[in-house]
């Protein structure tokens, strides 16, 4: 069985016609028959015998009873009727005919040829009249002629339905179509509207025929409109393509960048013109044209355009558009010698958040920090997001450096309060560098990196603050980053070297331990000390693969040393804030461990009083699963920080070291020093163990083990050395004369 839905090749249009449920009449092309009628045999059969010698088809009707069941039975083109017959007459038959709106051309062959019966018989419907006796010849040419008449009238009806059936197949496909379409008169008034007006825009078409083209396009839209709608064209420019917004009252679910009540529509227009061939202001009478929305589309390019110059993550504009506004601010100011400046901003403490409780709550407080930084600014300012957590504020037309402090101020006033993420309570602060044009720079890309150096200057002297460029930092910056360079190459190249410092016993001058400490042997240089570039390290992040360098010579030289017979030498290993922010440093350590194959009891971990206090959420359970490995923990530097009871009690130590400005405040006409006397106190009331950092003279050294400090680290017992040294120097035990000679002697 054919599918009732599919197209015939042979005519798609009246398959396609089928499918809009419209009749279409199709071209009779079989031959005409006749229907020949008489009461006598005779005459009927001469008659019949004349009409088929010519070519034609005819049925022979004997009396008006056959013919009327003959034509009720079958349609003829002609019929050749006798009007004078018994019972049903010719006369009834014209009026059988008549009732039935017979479309057979009736030719009365008859013998009454009066005025009265021809005008009678013609009355009644009768094609012609042919009067007996006829000509064959006569009576030949009016059945062509009857024929010729029925065939123009089957054609004026077939071109009457096609006619009828393309104006319906019009309307089907202009009502149908996607797009909008419609005709406006010469003043730019509706005149038209198909059916889709309502579907896409919320109009009825009622509400705009008659009504002019800008009561539905948008105010900002007029003139192109005006253009497009209106505008005398030449043959060269007949059809137009324009895209503009539209009036619309339906609104666009889950549209983010076309939110209005507005829409895009593409427009193709035409004029209309009394004569096509001369289109001239006189001849023009309108204008037709459709309009397809491209609302998703222009929805698409917007969010392109805004991907491009916007972070998506906290919808300010990004370094793309802020080079841009940047260049734009640089002319303006140049024109009108105006200043400016451009703040760069580095949050802090940023990158712990981050590490320790993941991507979602980092992103969400760095959405919480623009909201906060969007308020300091002034409506003319850019505030865009650079890139991480660093931001860059673009103010244009500042007059004074005091107008850029008030919104620094205003900035770090701003962070310094707590920001509640989920259950976190999370702070942050901003180290803020800052440019000024034209001192600091006539070109975007020099002020941009001009802001970025101050802030890393900001960063240095202990962050949370602001300064401005100045040209040193330019020197400095440079040395800086060389500096960086040339200290990934040593990682990466191995020039970096582990020095050890003896912790001594001060009851029996024994080295119990010994303190790795980082050395870099540059090949020019020489031996650089620490100071000149971990914080250089601290910056860049390269501090993380410096800790675990020197954890893993470290192990290695411990092992080394049991092996060689020298006993159980305790490490001790200093820990950044950025490896213990890892989230894996664990299990990062206890690899290392592993690999060197040595206890964890030989490792103490040293620890800065602000690492502890950044996160004690973070940092407590990390320090407890070393310690439940059997790894010690000290506090470096006590002393110099929070210095608490409380917050000692609530974490793994075992150990104080304390900080050597102390112990160099010691002295010989000292009557005590209380500070150490507090330490000490809090130490024993803990049941902690204690050591002193850099003593330096045997003054120090007996006050020290006089208040109840066991061991001892510093120059007078050794400066910091290779691993070969410190070896020796175990062999020897050479420090217990040195601690015997000393004596219990108290201060003062």
């Amino acid at each position: 069985m054919s599918d009732p839905l599919s197209l015939d090749a042979s005519n798609p249009r009246l398959s396609f016609s089928r499918l809009l449920g419209i009749d279409v009449p199709q071209i009779t092309t079989s031959e005409p028959r006749i229907l020949v009628v008489d009461d006598k045999q005779d005459l009927l059969d001469s008659l019949h015998e004349l009409v088929s010698l010519h070519g034609y088809r005819a049925d022979k009707a004997l009396g008006g009873k056959a013919a009327m069941k003959a034509l009720r039975k079958s349609a003829y083109e002609v019929v050749l009727l006798d009007l004078i017959m018994p019972d049903v007459s010719g006369h009834d038959i014209l009026d059988f005919a008549a009732r039935e709106n017979l479309s057979a051309k009736i030719i009365v062959v008859s013998g009454d040829a009066s005025f009265s019966g021809v005008k009678h018989a013609l009355h009644c419907g009768a094609f012609d009249f042919v009067k007996k006796p006829y000509s064959a010849g006569e009576l030949v040419a009016t059945i062509k002629n009857a024929l010729r008449q029925v065939e123009l009238e089957v054609r004026k009806s077939q071109i009457e339905q096609e006619l009828t059936h393309s104006e319906s197949l019009h309307k089907f496909l202009v009502h149908q179509s996607p797009d909008l379409v419609f005709m406006l008169d010469k003043k730019g008034r509706f005149t038209f509207l198909n059916d889709r007006l309502e579907s896409m825009l919320g109009y009825q078409r009622s509400e705009l025929l008659g009504k002019h083209y800008t009561e539905l396009v948008d105010e900002g839209h007029f003139d192109a409109a005006r253009h497009v709608f209106q505008e005398r064209r030449s043959a060269e420019r007949a059809i137009t393509s324009i895209e503009m917004k539209v009036k619309n009252r339906l609104r666009r679910k889950g549209s983010k960048f076309l939110s209005e009540p507005t829409s895009w529509m593409e427009f193709n227009t035409e004029g209309i013109y009394l004569n096509p061939d001369e289109r001239t202001p006189e001849n023009f009478v309108g204008t037709f044209g459709t309009g397809r929305d491209v609302s998703e589309r222009k929805e698409h390019e917007e969010k392109i355009n805004f991907q491009a110059y916007h972070d998506l993550l906290t919808e300010m504009p990004n370094r793309t558009l802020l080079k841009d506004r940047l260049d734009m601010a640089i002319a303006q100011a140049k024109r009108n010698r105006q200043a400016l400046a451009v703040m760069f901003l580095d949050l802090d403490r940023f990158k712990l958040v981050n590490d320790t409780l993941g991507h979602t709550v980092g992103d969400r407080l760095l959405k919480a920090v623009s909201k906060r930084l969007k308020n300091c600014i002034r409506d003319g300012d850019t505030l865009a997001r650079f890139g991480g957590d660093e931001f860059a504020v673009l103010l244009p037309e500042v007059k004074t450096r005091d107008d850029v402090a008030v919104v620094c101020n205003k900035v770090l006033d701003n962070l310094n309060s707590p920001f509640k993420v989920d259950s976190h309570e999370l702070f942050v602060g901003a180290s803020i560098g800052i440019s000024m044009y034209p001192e600091a720079g006539d070109s975007g890309e020099a002020l941009i990196q001009n802001a970025d150096i101050a802030m890393y200057h900001v960063k240095a002297r202990g962050k949370n603050g602001f300064e401005f460029f100045s040209e040193e930092m330019n020197h400095e910056f440079s040395t800086r980053l060389i500096l960086e360079r040339e200290l990934r190459t040593a990682i990466s190249e191995e020039q970096l070297v582990v020095h050890y410092q003896p912790q001594v016993s001060l009851e029996t001058g024994a080295i119990t331990g010994v303190e790795a400490l980082v050395r870099w042997q540059h090949p020019i240089r020489g031996l650089v000390q620490p100071t000149e570039f971990l914080p250089v390290a601290e910056d860049t992040g390269l501090i993380i693969k410096i800790d675990e360098y020197v954890q893993h010579r470290a192990f290695a030289d411990v092992a080394q040393w049991h092996k060689a017979g020298l006993g159980d030498i305790q490490v001790c290993v200093n820990v950044s804030p950025a490896q213990l922010e890892q989230e894996n440093f664990a299990s990062r350590f206890e690899s290392i461990l592993g690999a060197a194959g040595i206890r964890p009891e030989l490792v103490k971990l040293e620890i800065t009083e602000n690492v502890l206090m950044r996160d004690l959420e973070i940092v407590i359970p990390k320090l407890n699963r070393m310690r439940s490995l059997g790894v010690r923990i000290a506090v470096d530097d006590f002393g110099t920080g929070y210095s608490s009871l409380s917050y000692l009690q609530r974490f793994p130590i075992n150990t104080l070291k304390i900080d050597k400005s102390f112990v160099h405040d010691i002295r010989a006409d000292q009557g005590d020093a209380s500070i150490i006397n507090a330490i000490v106190a809090m130490a024993r009331g803990l049941n902690l163990d204690l050591i002193a950092e850099g003593v330096e003279n045997r003054t120090q050294m007996r006050y020290l083990r006089s208040q109840g400090c066991k061991q001892a680290q510093g120059y007078l017992f050794s400066r910091p050395l290779p691993a070969a040294g410190i070896t020796n120097l175990i062999r020897d035990n050479r420090f217990s004369d040195l601690v015997g000679h000393a004596g219990l002697v108290t201060v003062g």
